[in-house]
C-alpha cells in the first residue's frame, strides 16, 4: 500500500514537472500554425463580448479581401445572449467602417431591444451605420483617438430617375436619424447640420468626431477604454439585477 502511495505522489509530481513544459509547446505550436500566441485561459464570466468590425455586410456579399462582420452571424449571438440566464451584460465593441443600412439598423434595433445591460466602446472607428449601433447601447465609450463619420446615405448599383428614388433616400435617411436622436443627446437639427457639412471631407459631405468631439455633439456618453466599459456594465448590470429583485420596470 504504502510503495502504491509513493508512486501516485511520484506521478503527481512528475505531471507536475511537465505542465509547463507541456504548455510551452503548445505556445509555440499555435505560434507555428496560426502566426499568434495562445489566448489567456478563460474565466467564468457573466459578460458577453461582441466585436463589430470591418464593413457591416448585409444582403450581398462582399468581396474576401474585405474583413466584414455578417448580421446573420450577429442576430442568432444576440437571441442566445437574451435567452442564457447566466450572460447579465453584453460589451459591443466597434472598429467599422460601416456598410449596409438595413443590417445596420438590425443590429442597433436588436441591441436596443435587449434586457441585458449593454455598453458599447468604440475603438478606431465607429462610421456610418456603425454610429446607431454604437448608440443602441444603455451606455456608451470612445477611446480618446478613436473617429466616427457622419454622412449622408448612399446608394450603389442602378439607380431610376423618377421622384420616388428620392423620396425612399429620404425615408432611409429619417429611420437613421430617428434612431440615433432617439438614442442619444444630440439633436435632429444639429444631427443633420453635421450630416450634410461641407469642406470637413475631402471627396464627401459630412463631418468626422474625434473622441471628445462625439461626446461634446452628444452622440456618445463618455471618452473611456476597455476598463471604464466594463467598470460601468458592471454598474449597470447590478442596477438591473435589483430592479429585477424588487420586481420594478427596467
Amino acid at each position: 500500500m504504502r510503495l502504491q502511495m509513493r508512486w501516485r505522489q511520484e506521478q503527481a509530481e512528475a505531471e507536475e514537472r511537465e505542465r509547463p513544459a507541456r504548455r510551452q509547446r503548445l505556445t509555440l505550436q499555435s505560434l507555428k500554425q496560426l502566426g499568434q500566441m495562445s489566448p489567456p485561459p478563460q474565466i467564468p464570466s457573466d459578460i458577453h463580448c461582441m466585436v463589430i468590425i470591418g464593413q457591416i455586410e448585409g444582403h450581398m456579399l462582399l468581396p474576401a479581401k474585405n474583413k466584414t462582420t455578417k448580421y446573420e452571424h450577429l442576430i442568432p449571438q444576440l437571441v442566445a445572449i437574451e435567452q442564457n440566464p447566466h450572460i447579465k451584460g453584453l460589451l459591443v465593441i466597434l472598429n467599422t467602417v460601416g456598410g449596409d443600412v438595413e443590417a445596420g439598423l438590425a443590429i442597433a434595433e436588436m441591441i436596443e431591444s435587449l434586457s441585458k445591460a449593454t455598453v458599447s466602446l468604440v475603438l478606431g472607428g465607429g462610421h456610418s451605420i456603425g454610429v446607431p449601433i454604437a448608440t443602441a447601447a444603455d451606455y456608451s465609450f470612445i477611446a480618446a483617438t478613436a473617429t466616427m463619420t457622419i454622412h449622408p446615405l448612399r446608394l450603389s448599383g442602378m439607380l431610376i430617375g423618377v421622384p420616388q428614388t428620392y423620396e425612399y433616400l429620404e425615408k432611409m435617411q429619417d429611420r437613421v436619424i430617428n434612431f440615433i436622436t432617439g438614442h442619444s443627446r444630440i439633436t435632429e437639427e444639429r444631427l443633420r447640420e453635421l450630416m450634410f457639412k461641407t469642406g470637413d471631407l475631402v471627396r464627401d459631405v459630412g463631418t468626422v468626431l474625434v473622441g471628445k468631439d462625439a461626446v461634446a455633439e452628444g452622440l456618445i456618453n463618455d471618452v473611456g477604454g476597455v476598463s471604464n466599459a466594463l467598470r460601468k456594465l458592471k454598474e449597470l448590470t447590478s442596477l438591473k439585477g435589483l430592479y429585477r429583485k424588487n420586481g420594478g420596470d427596467e
